[in-house]
């Protein structure tokens, strides 16, 4: 039987309409430090968007990581587990060690245009089955016991993707 190990990719897209605490807390310090960052590429404020920037400052991709230290901070609250992605039973469970962090859209002068992604992607994992919009899948490195392997199931969503896929022989 051939194994198939897969990682997966969830692209979280933060903005001015996000609802969740955690979401709002990244909104508002990534718009910050953009604020703060942007003043660098921008010295005769003679842009106000963050595509402005891109397209007329030399270097100002190096925003994107920038930026990304107004919401490192926040990642220890998520405990390693990719927020929003549940399985069957309503649980979190897929683990993340590895992120991304993308300014999307930024305004100087209008906050509500303001909108981050954060791309997440999971440790590996083993796909064993597809079952309608479901992939079933169990850790990697999860030990066959008595009751066999435990597993989760997946519901395909929008932003959740297969990021890699390796296989290989059981």
């Amino acid at each position: 039987m051939t194994k198939k190990n897969i990682r997966f990719c969830y692209r979280k897209i933060i903005d001015a309409s996000s609802q969740q605490a955690w979401d709002k807390y990244v909104f508002e310090s990534t718009y910050h430090e953009f604020l703060l960052q942007a003043q660098f590429y921008n010295k005769e404020k003679k842009y106000t968007s963050f595509r402005e920037l891109l397209l007329h400052e030399k270097g100002a991709e190096k925003l994107h990581f920038l930026v990304s230290a107004a919401f490192t901070g926040y990642l220890p609250q998520l405990g390693n587990k990719v927020p929003d992605i549940l399985n069957s039973l309503g649980k979190q469970f897929l683990e993340f060690k590895n992120y991304q962090f993308e300014i999307i859209h930024s305004d100087i002068k209008n906050k509500s245009k303001h909108q981050v992604a954060v791309h997440f992607f999971s440790e590996p994992l083993v796909w064993h089955d597809s079952i309608g919009n479901y992939l079933l899948v169990s850790a990697a490195n999860e030990e066959k016991s008595n009751h066999g392997i435990l597993t989760h199931l997946v519901p395909l969503q929008p932003f959740l993707g297969i990021y890699s896929l390796k296989t290989g022989v059981e």
